[in-house]
């Protein structure tokens, strides 16, 4: 089983870290290219890209000057622990993981990045901002998309050729950076869970804010109890979802919560 998620735009730095695992990242060569770029754009122009403010593309501007090879455990921090939205916080790898999680997590978690391609969690990764619906104009087309073409389809089926059983694909990323993916090209079965919440009793739907946490923590889940089979996932019960057969499909497990039920 190999699961992917997102990335996240807020990073943290500065807090002591739960191990001193890392690892390099394997599409350095393509991360340098996308640098090469950005670092010749000024701040006024990295606010319009990316629609951020003028401090957070002074930041950015700063982060792509400063970035430099190799990676260090100065210069950098493994990509599981710098990243902190909620994804990461449903996953919470500071507080639940032990050294044999981290050890698992690096052979069955990939993040998609829309700089570094595919990180594994313990790979060195250094402060960024750069979302994967960027309309980033590059020798290979107009979008990240464009620039990442098969490559991240393939480096995702080349970790599945080398993990024994990995017949499973676990969508648990955004649609945005799920769509650097080519999934008639993956070389494994995609199961796309979705994670439905109910308010005062009213219909169940998508809440943005908690189907980011869900996923981290079916990821979470996945990884401390080593779950093996597509069978297991509807086993999962955090933050109190639970599973759904009439809503599911073979493909897409539904997940569900009544308003006020966390656990």
């Amino acid at each position: 089983m190999l699961i992917v998620v997102s990335p996240a735009k807020s990073l943290d730095y500065e807090s002591e870290l739960p191990t001193k695992k890392h690892s390099e990242p394997r599409m350095l060569d393509e991360t340098q290219e996308l640098i090469d770029v950005m670092a010749e754009k000024s701040p006024a122009e990295i606010a319009r890209l990316m629609s951020v403010s003028q401090g957070l593309a002074e930041l950015n501007h700063e982060r792509y000057q400063d970035f430099e090879q190799p990676f260090t455990t100065d210069n950098a921090r493994p990509a599981i622990l710098a990243f902190t939205g909620d994804v990461y916080l449903g996953m919470d790898p500071n507080g639940t993981f032990t050294e044999r999680d981290f050890t698992h997590a690096q052979k069955v978690l990939r993040i998609l990045s829309g700089l570094y391609g595919v990180l594994r969690p313990l790979d060195l990764m250094q402060p960024y901002r750069l979302e994967m619906g960027t309309s980033l104009k590059t020798d290979r087309g107009d979008s990240l998309y464009s620039f990442w073409g098969d490559r991240i389809t393939d480096q995702l089926n080349a970790d599945i050729a080398e993990s024994p059983g990995a017949n499973v694909l676990v969508n648990l990323a955004s649609n945005e950076y799920f769509g650097s993916v080519k999934p008639g090209k993956i070389d494994a079965r995609i199961m796309t869970p979705t994670f439905l919440d109910s308010k005062n009793g009213g219909p169940h739907k998508i809440v943005s804010f908690f189907a980011k946490r869900a996923r981290g923590a079916m990821a979470g889940w996945i990884i401390r109890e080593r779950i093996k089979s597509a069978k297991a996932l509807v086993e999962f019960d955090g933050m109190g979802y639970r599973y759904d057969a009439e809503r599911s499909t073979i493909d897409e497990p539904v997940f569900m919560r009544e308003d006020g039920v966390m656990s």
